[in-house]
């Protein structure tokens, strides 16, 4: 250490650097990155691995089994934690790197932090080709790294020591910002890692970064709260802006005060619970038909924190064609969409300047009323499809009811892809803010388990003990398509109880390819190519648990489930559950969706599918 610098290689400034950056939860100052999860090879082992092996006791880093899956729980940590502190995921070159393109993009669908440090071919391009290089004949500057461009919110490859310097600060603004939220890659090749440089002390200087609340302009609000006040018929959408603002107990209250019906989107479902007065359940095509019909009378819908995903409007077939829209959001992007009225801003900010500028304006109270009896007569079904029948085998209805009576209000549900996400949405009676986690913006096969390792992570306390536990409901098609942190969490003693539904294929896919006339094909096991279609071999899930080190037992029946699931919160494990599932009983309720169906075909099935999709479209507002 000379004049003010420090002089370290590359790879050892980029980890002392992001041991030194802080943040604060709850008035608890605490690292910004809680630990790094890696699997290392030769592009990251001999530099990027000497540096961390060096500050275990600052930054933990954890063994993956799979880089996909690794990102992944980091992904599932990130919203655990409410986008308020990350987990890093570290690869080789090649394929290492690769396998993180999911992860980054279920990061990027959802607005999540994640920070990818991947290695990278040879600046100098001396060895050249390296082993797991793919050439590009005619810009050898091209690596895999740059697939992470479509998937990344900031991009960047180290070819000088002297850039981390301005890359790093940048990625963490990015990953902090409230409206650019989303995974920063950064590729770090071989050669340079290795370099030294003189690094400014000034550098690693300890940081403290708090997430900044933007305040929306006042013309803004001005001009809310002016179209607000025109409105009849009101609607609240709450997406998942409003949970990482931490602004949930605010809107509900603002809805109790002003008398607004509000709904969640799939990202926003967890931030009130499911008996609040002014809920009217999860929206869209995963969502209830009290929510569908409000939605489809309102006048003035007030969006808050949600990018309006075609799950949530239905395809934009939900809301009234002369509807008006405030979008409230921090990104000028989402709350400029469909010619809405935007307030830019932070949620909790924005929906207090607005109670503010509405003095004593409030909606007639019909408008209540008739949200909470569409409500209470979705319940009312919500029951009936939830109770228990002499069926051979249950449905996921049926299922979710048992786990979900089981839940305690510590316990987190994930899920993400399958009938599950649908199914849990209208299913799952959240119990306590925060404790519901689906997936549906890359709707990511894979994620459940492996988000559930990141949320166990999440729930492990300042003395080391986990508070709750994460439920992970998980079809059997993405059982098979990534299950190998359940042997990561045996290894490092971070518990969770996971269901396996076991439906004989990919169940919701099937429903959709059959209910638009095409006959089941490649979906479910008996259709696909298989030597005993009248018996296709299945999966024993739970031996195959067991021997990941999990506890594990097969469930015969509701009752036997439900049993299992006292057992398991005995257990000093991941401890799964495998029950099987009705491949054609869903829950109904919720809006219609938009999807291609061939305008010939010679089958009759097929022609009445693509009449309805033709009627259904009539219904879109078409961009406003």
């Amino acid at each position: 250490m000379t004049d003010g610098t420090i002089r370290l290689t590359m790879a050892q400034a980029v980890v002392r650097y992001l041991c030194a950056q802080w943040t604060e939860i709850d008035g608890a100052r605490v690292p910004l990155f809680a630990g790094v999860f890696g699997i290392f090879g030769h592009g990251n082992v001999t530099c990027l691995s000497e540096a961390l092996e060096q500050v275990q006791d600052k930054l933990p880093t954890w063994r993956g089994q799979n880089e996909q899956s690794m990102a992944l729980a980091a992904v599932g940590f990130a919203k655990a934690k409410l986008r308020r502190q990350i987990m890093i995921a570290t690869s080789s070159v090649g394929p290492g790197a690769t396998n993180m393109i999911t992860a980054a993009g279920t990061a990027h669908a959802n607005r999540l932090p994640l920070l990818l440090l991947a290695g990278d071919t040879y600046v100098n391009r001396l060895p050249d080709p390296v082993l797991q290089q793919v050439e590009h004949y005619g810009d050898p500057s091209i690596t895999v790294n740059d697939g992470f461009k479509a998937v990344s919110r900031y991009w960047d490859r180290i070819v000088h020591p002297a850039q981390i310097l301005s890359s790093l600060p940048n990625a963490l603004r990015v990953m902090l910002d409230p409206a650019d939220c989303g995974p920063a890659f950064i590729g770090l090749p071989q050669d340079i890692q290795e370099v030294a440089y003189d690094y400014p002390e000034a550098f690693f200087a300890e940081k403290v970064w708090k997430i900044p609340r933007p305040r929306p302009a006042r013309s803004e609000i001005d001009a809310a709260a002016a179209l607000l006040k025109t409105a009849k018929r009101p609607f609240i959408l709450s997406g998942g802006g409003v949970r990482y603002s931490g602004a949930g107990e605010a809107l509900a209250d603002f809805a109790v005060k002003r008398g607004i019906p509000f709904t969640e989107t799939i990202a926003g479902k967890g931030a009130v619970v499911h008996d609040h007065p002014a809920y009217t359940g999860a929206m869209g095509i995963e969502g209830t038909d009290a929510s569908k019909v409000m939605a489809e009378e309102a006048d003035v819908i007030i969006a808050v924190g949600t990018r309006m995903q075609d799950f949530t409007t239905g395809s934009w077939t939900t809301f009234a064609s002369d509807a008006k829209f405030i979008n409230i959001n921090a990104a000028r992007f989402d709350a400029s969409k469909h010619f809405a009225q935007p307030v830019v801003g932070d949620a909790l900010e924005c929906l207090t300047e607005l109670d503010a500028a509405l003095g004593d304006w409030t909606c007639e109270p019909a408008q209540m009323t008739r949200a909470q009896a569409l409500y209470a007569e979705w319940n009312k079904g919500l029951d009936a499809w939830q109770a228990a029948d002499n069926a051979e085998v249950p449905s996921y209805a049926q299922v979710i009811k048992v786990v979900n009576d089981h839940a305690t209000v510590d316990d987190t549900m994930v899920t993400a892809a399958g009938g599950l996400p649908g199914e849990t949405a209208k299913n799952w009676r959240v119990k306590a803010p925060n404790t519901y986690d689906l997936e549906f913006g890359f709707s990511c096969m894979g994620y459940e388990i492996a988000g559930g390792w990141g949320h166990a992570m999440a729930k492990v306390q300042p003395d080391g003990t986990q508070k709750g536990v994460p439920i992970v409901m998980v079809g059997d098609g993405s059982y098979m398509m990534m299950n190998s942190d359940i042997y990561s969490t045996v290894l490092t003693g971070h518990k969770m109880i996971v269901v396996v539904c076991d439906n004989g294929g990919f169940g919701v896919i099937n429903r959709l390819q059959t209910g638009m006339g095409v006959p089941g094909f490649n979906c479910l096991l008996k259709d696909a190519r298989v030597q005993n279609k009248d018996d296709p071999l299945h999966v024993d899930f739970a031996a195959h648990a067991r021997a990941m080190g999990a506890e594990a037992r097969f469930c015969e029946s509701l009752a036997d489930l439900g049993d299992a699931m006292q057992w398991a919160r005995t257990t000093d494990r991941t401890t799964v559950l495998v029950i099987n599932s009705d491949a054609y009983k869903w829950t109904d309720g919720g809006a219609d969706w938009y999807v291609g169906v061939p305008e010939i075909n010679e089958r009759d099935s097929i022609r009445q599918a693509r009449e309805g999709q033709e009627a259904f479209r009539a219904k879109q507002r078409r961009g406003v």
